[in-house]
């Protein structure tokens, strides 16, 4: 799960990290009010889940209340495209006003889970390149990112801190104050059940001081309801709708961007299943399972959320009965299709408990299914499906 910045920054004022002064404001009125009250030249930064909002035009600077408001005005209600919302962008409803920075140095920190290791660990990452995408610095200046691992049977110590110190060949005089800022992300991390903690860029000011210049924190979503309160922080209107309704309806969903939409039992299968559509040419365009235990409703609801994503041009039905029996599943994509307008080419291939009795009631229905034996076969159909279908 995310969180807006100005969210992320109320969690690491709790722990003590140095921030501008801010607040966030849903109108320009109320931006031009804060501005007032902070006396000095602002920063009004638009609040959405996604970086590169500077060169979308979502950063201004404003010198005086009166820019604040202008600037405010001009942000929320803005559609912000960026590298990461995509051509669709993103609605803003709020902006952050805070203090300007005088700035000498612009670091990179993170905090993050490596499972690229053999032993899956938490991993500090550092680098004088801030401001910068740290995936841009890793593809084209690997030499210039410092890590250091955090062993899960010992915790964080004061080297992992004295580490990145060094590397980063910051002065002694910064020494306790990036210090604090290192233990505090640990801590921050391991109480929170984060995935990612975020601080690009920390600056050096002109006064020799260390402010965490921008933040962005991810959690874990199997961590959350030990965290109402970071629960409260949700705010669905960023986050994709059909992943939103597939959380409501009970099946783990992740859109894509491909043209074969997959509907499986199973998260294992479910990733064999896109390996193979990629395996025949096509891409996935999402990621769905139903669970072991679907209903023939939750099936049905499945299916109207393959078929609301206009990026898809074919569905694929891959699934294992076991506990979820096959002529269930096909009681539920008879139901479903047949009440649903937009009518898309798909093929259903099943295996498992009453096996003959789901592809018998598939075959005699009015509805036009393809119904494939082996995985492989379902898949390729699939995507000459999708091709067809592409105008």
């Amino acid at each position: 799960m995310k969180i807006h910045e100005y969210q992320a920054k109320e969690i690491l004022r709790q722990y003590n990290i140095p921030l501008p002064h801010g607040e966030v404001a849903e109108s320009p009125e109320k931006a031009k009010e804060i501005a007032s009250s902070l006396r000095t030249t602002v920063v009004v930064k638009a609040q959405v889940h996604a970086g590169g909002r500077g060169k979308g035009g979502g950063i201004r600077l404003a010198e005086t209340p009166k820019e604040a408001y202008d600037a405010a005005k001009a942000i929320i209600g803005m559609k912000l495209v960026t590298h990461q919302t995509g051509p669709e962008g993103k609605i803003v409803k709020k902006v952050l006003v805070e203090q300007a920075t005088d700035i000498k140095q612009e670091l990179y920190l993170s905090l993050l889970v490596d499972r690229s290791r053999n032993k899956e660990c938490l991993v500090y990452m550092a680098s004088q390149a801030g401001g910068m995408d740290i995936e841009d610095v890793a593809s084209t200046s690997p030499e210039k990112i410092i890590k250091a691992a955090i062993s899960p049977a010992t915790g964080y110590s004061p080297f992992h801190a004295r580490k990145l110190f060094y590397g980063l060949g910051l002065d002694k005089s910064l020494s306790t104050q990036f210090s604090n800022i290192i233990k505090a992300l640990y801590q921050i991390f391991v109480a929170k059940d984060a995935s990612l903690i975020e601080i690009n860029p920390l600056v050096i000011t002109q006064d020799g001081n260390l402010i965490a210049l921008d933040t962005k924190i991810t959690f874990d979503d199997d961590g959350i309801y030990r965290h109402p309160e970071i629960k409260e922080m949700r705010d669905i209107n960023e986050e994709d709708p059909l992943e939103v309704e597939a959380v409501n309806t009970g099946v783990n969903y992740i859109k894509l961007d491909g043209e074969v939409g997959c509907m499986v039992n199973g998260a294992g299968l479910a990733m064999t299943t896109m390996d193979l559509i990629k395996l025949a040419g096509g891409e996935p365009a999402n990621f769905l399972d139903v669970g072991g235990g679907a209903s023939a409703e939750r099936v049905e609801k499945a299916f109207r959320i393959l078929t609301s994503d206009p990026k898809v041009k074919a569905i694929l039905v891959n699934i294992f009965g076991g506990i979820l029996r096959c002529d269930r599943v096909a009681n539920g994509l008879i139901e479903a299709a047949s009440k649903i307008d937009k009518k898309l080419p798909m093929v259903v291939r099943l295996q498992g408990t009453n096996v003959e009795e789901g592809r018998k009631l598939l075959q005699n229905s009015n509805l036009k299914f393809e119904v494939a034996e082996e995985l492989y076969e379902a898949a390729r159909k699939a995507v000459e499906l999708s091709r067809s279908t592409i105008p």
